[in-house]
C-alpha cells in the first residue's frame, strides 16, 4: 500500500475534512503547490482558488477563500476562511452579489463604507475569476 498524506481542512466553524489522501494541490499566494507524503515543512498563506484533494485516482475540488496552509511531520493542515465544494458553487449567485456591491460602492456615503464595499467587491470578483478559469 502506498504511503498517504494526512490532510485536515478546518473552517472557523468546524473540522470539514480529515482524511489520508495521495496528494493535495494548494493555491498559495506565491502559486499553486502540491503536497505529497513526506513533504518538507512549509507555511503559506492562501489566495482565492481551488484546492484539489487527490485520492485513489479521483480529485475532489474545493473553492477556498483566504487562510493558511501548514505542512509538518503530521501532514497538511489548511485553515480556511471560506470553503465550498466546487460542485455546490453557483457562479450566477456571485455575479448577482458583485452587481449589488458595485452599486454599493457607487452610492457609498463615506470613505469607510466605500472602502468596505470595494474590498467585498474585489473578493467576489476574485471568486468569479477563479470560477471562470476552472470552467475554461
Amino acid at each position: 500500500m502506498a504511503e498517504k498524506l494526512h490532510f485536515e481542512l478546518v473552517s472557523p466553524e468546524k473540522l470539514l475534512k480529515s482524511a489520508d489522501v495521495d496528494m493535495v494541490v494548494v493555491p498559495g499566494t506565491e502559486g499553486d503547490f502540491g503536497v505529497l507524503p513526506k513533504h518538507a515543512p512549509l507555511v503559506s498563506t492562501l489566495r482565492t482558488g481551488i484546492i484539489e484533494v487527490h485520492n485513489d485516482s479521483e480529485a475532489e475540488k474545493l473553492l477556498v477563500v483566504g487562510g493558511f496552509a501548514e505542512v509538518n511531520s503530521e501532514g497538511l493542515i489548511i485553515l480556511a476562511e471560506i470553503v465550498r465544494p466546487l460542485a455546490d458553487v453557483d457562479r450566477e449567485t456571485y455575479l448577482s452579489e458583485l452587481k449589488d456591491l458595485e452599486e454599493t460602492v457607487l452610492h457609498a456615503k463615506d470613505n469607510d463604507s466605500k472602502a468596505r464595499a470595494e474590498k467585498a467587491r474585489d473578493g467576489i470578483a476574485s471568486i468569479i475569476e477563479v470560477l471562470d478559469r476552472e470552467v475554461a
